[in-house]
């Protein structure tokens, strides 16, 4: 009977999580339908399940009848080590290069094949550009992103590459050789450059987090262009992040 109702406990808190994975950067809000054909379950399930989140408030009925995640649910994600140790860590660094530059200003890890972006800074004078706090973004087009790829487990290297890497505009490197290449070259140089691969008109350069003896995360900056200050946009991000390794401890 245990074991039921444990089977059971389980299944409902699996369906509960799908419709919460239902939402993503692109889908920000979603009507009860919505919610249920991404989470591949029934109407009426999710009514009930949905009904419930609100209720807690990990979902926000919006006036339109549409759901978007709750405010409890960030709360609750900010209690995570990944965002309380490192942001905490990496904001008064990430203000002073945007301070130096005015220009947006990214700090980011790797989730799974993607980026995760967990603090972003821009102003008036930046150069608009697709990511948001808590966004997920291709690996591949993205200056934090090559820089994790760069340092991130063969295992993992080699499943990004021998996926089919979506072109996102014109400039996007899609060729896995060339890619390959720009990621031996970021381990060696330390840092990772895009020109316009994820936004037009936006150029990107990155460099690594270190703790404990990996790479935990990157620094990046948008600019609307590399050609005449990418020594001095790199030696600031390199500034920027051996004073966030310092203040997270440990050896760097």
């Amino acid at each position: 009977m245990a074991g039921n109702t444990a089977a059971a406990g389980a299944t409902v808190t699996s369906r509960a999580l799908s419709l919460l994975g239902a939402f993503d950067h692109r889908h920000r809000m979603l009507s009860l339908t919505e919610l249920a054909g991404r989470a591949q379950m029934p109407v009426p399930t999710a009514h009930r399940l949905v009904g419930e989140l609100v209720g807690w408030g990990a979902l926000t009925r919006l006036p339109d009848g549409r759901y978007a995640i709750g405010r409890r649910l960030w709360d609750v994600g900010l209690l995570a080590p990944v965002q309380t140790g490192l942001r905490q860590a990496s904001s008064p660094f990430l203000h002073d290069v945007y301070a130096a530059t005015l220009a947006t200003v990214h700090l980011a890890v790797r989730d799974r094949h993607q980026v995760l972006y967990l603090e972003r800074l821009s102003g008036r004078a930046s150069v608009p550009i697709v990511s948001t706090v808590g966004s997920r973004l291709p690996l591949h087009c993205t200056g934090v992103g090559k820089v994790l790829l760069a340092f991130a487990p063969e295992a993992v290297q080699r499943e990004v590459l021998q996926s089919r890497l979506r072109r996102v505009t014109r400039h996007t490197v899609t060729a896995p050789g060339l890619l390959a290449e720009q990621l031996r070259r970021v381990r060696i140089e330390g840092y990772a450059t895009t020109v316009e691969e994820m936004s037009l008109g936006a150029c990107s350069v990155a460099v690594p987090i270190h703790h404990t003896g990996d790479v935990v995360a990157s620094v990046g900056i948008v600019v609307p262009s590399l050609r005449r200050e990418r020594a001095r946009l790199v030696s600031a991000l390199q500034v920027a992040a051996r004073g966030i390794e310092r203040s997270l401890g440990g050896p760097s």
